[in-house]
């Protein structure tokens, strides 16, 4: 004989009750009324002609019949869920431009395998460039979405992270600290990092040659890593042949400086808003954990 069905409605009920410990409060997360909740439990019970609750009060208290089934309904309404998300995110599709400063690209391959495998169908174009001239993109609308240091005289975007600026040079090999310093430092326009560093040294009375320049941390680091001159960069840019500098080296503290996400001036298409929801999720990082 073919079992009968259970109802995925009555079980997430089940779910609720036990999560929230009342029938009240499970009411108020699944916005029913008690009296729905309260039937929803008897009906379950009469399906399975089982005792899967006890009253303590206010509050309820599974019976093991009842803990067994919750162990059930919590797998069955997981399976759910995941099946109904697959489903809908291969109904996805279109084209989608996303813009990148190059020293960012290290932050996402995660986020793009993950894109790509809950939505095959979207072709997306990554873009690298200053931010600066991605954040002119996305206004003239050239980009779905640009990733981006948030600018001092365009600040705009949501803020994704929050992370310090720090001295580093070589792990094996520095220049010398004392003045004037040493610097790599990126285009004028590339980024922030460039404007920060020079004020900082400015306020703390150093002074500093730029001895090499470049747009990205790739054309930086031969020169930093002969420990020919000290470089600026986020805790995430680090790499094991670079050494951050504590207070000890003397530098002055640098502040944080913030990634944002530019969306262009117009509704974003379904990919665009789904993977500017998964940058979000993938790259929020506590500050305490920086």
């Amino acid at each position: 004989m073919r079992a009968p069905t259970l109802d995925l409605t009555l079980l997430r009920t089940l779910v609720a009750i036990a999560d929230t410990g009342s029938v009240t409060a499970a009411a108020k997360r699944l916005a029913y009324t008690q009296s729905t909740v309260s039937m929803q439990l008897q009906r379950l019970e009469a399906q399975l002609s089982l005792t899967l609750h006890e009253r303590e009060g206010r509050r309820i208290r599974f019976t093991s019949e009842g803990e067994r089934l919750l162990s059930h309904a919590r797998r069955l309404l997981a399976l759910n869920d995941e099946t109904w998300s697959d489903m809908q995110a291969r109904q996805v599709t279109g084209d989608l431009t996303l813009g990148i400063p190059e020293d960012y690209a290290s932050l996402l391959p995660s986020v793009f395998a993950y894109f790509h495998q809950l939505y095959p169908a979207v072709g997306l174009k990554v873009i690298c460039g200053t931010s600066t001239h991605l954040v002119e993109q996305v206004k003239a609308k050239e980009l779905d979405l640009a990733l981006v240091t948030r600018q001092r005289n365009s600040p705009g975007g949501d803020v994704i992270r929050r992370e310090p600026l720090l001295w580093a040079v070589g792990m094996n090999q520095q220049p010398l600290l004392s003045d004037p310093l040493s610097l790599a430092l990126y285009s004028p326009g590339a980024d922030v990092f460039r404007e920060v560093a020079e004020q900082a040294l400015q306020s703390a009375g150093r002074s500093w040659r730029v001895a090499y320049t470049s747009q990205s941390m790739a054309g930086l680091a031969p020169i930093v890593t002969a420990g020919l001159a000290i470089v600026v960069v986020t805790r995430s840019m680090l790499t094991p042949a670079l050494r951050p500098l504590d207070e000890s080296s003397g530098l002055p503290a640098l502040p944080m400086i913030e990634l944002a996400l530019h969306r262009a001036p117009h509704r974003p298409s379904e990919p665009a808003r789904r993977l500017g929801e998964l940058i979000r999720e993938q790259l929020a990082v506590p500050e305490q954990a920086l």
